[in-house]
């Protein structure tokens, strides 16, 4: 474990608020944030480019979650299938603990980071918020990207998501035992993160 080190394990399904979150909670407190969510994108576009899900894990650089767009909504589903095959999350485990444990602090966040990624985070949130309200945040988001898409599908497909990600054999989406819980249906991103700051605050340790 690194010196000075302290890990914020924030999970949650899709659309829930978690990544924007966790980049506010990084930069409040001067933590390093990783999404690990591009982790498992970055394999879904290997996949959709032929290349073998096993091996685009094994082979996954840095520098591939930094490599054009992926967030659009094929590469979210070609994530969600490529994420429940055991073999490639037991493949991007290492690469996430050490990320983890590094000096000076990490924020991560996904659907297993405190229930197996980082089961003694000293800090776990799980941000969730209603499928319904999930899926209109992102009909907006893929609408303003010029994405043909309507709002019945987005809820469709953040409903499959869902349960794909909970019922999954190898670490199902759920809050770890110890995580806080945080409800961001009716709640704006400024007091979500407010609420998300102050729980974590409650439990670091004064500089």
């Amino acid at each position: 474990m690194a010196t000075n080190s302290f890990t914020i394990a924030i999970d949650g399904p899709a659309a829930a608020g978690k990544g924007t979150i966790s980049k506010g909670v990084a930069a409040h407190f001067g933590f390093a944030h990783l999404d690990t969510g591009l982790l498992y994108r970055a394999v879904g576009r290997r996949t959709l480019e032929g290349m073998d899900p096993l091996a685009a894990a094994q082979a996954l650089t840095a520098d591939e979650l930094e490599q054009g767009d992926l967030r659009t909504a094929e590469i979210a589903q070609a994530a969600s299938k490529v994420a429940v095959i055991p073999e490639v999350r037991a493949a991007l485990v290492d690469f996430q603990r050490a990320f983890a444990r590094r000096a000076g602090g990490a924020v991560l966040d996904g659907r297993d980071i405190g229930t197996v990624i980082c089961p003694d985070a000293e800090v776990k949130l799980f941000v969730t918020a209603s499928a319904e309200v999930r899926a209109e945040r992102r009909f907006l988001e893929l609408s303003a990207k010029g994405a043909d898409i309507t709002r019945d599908q987005v809820l469709a497909d953040v409903r499959e998501r869902d349960a794909r990600d909970a019922e999954r054999i190898t670490a199902p989406m759920k809050p770890a035992d110890d995580a806080i819980l945080l409800d961001t249906s009716d709640l704006s991103i400024e007091d979500a993160l407010s609420r998300a700051i102050a729980a974590i605050a409650q439990k670091r340790p004064a500089a």
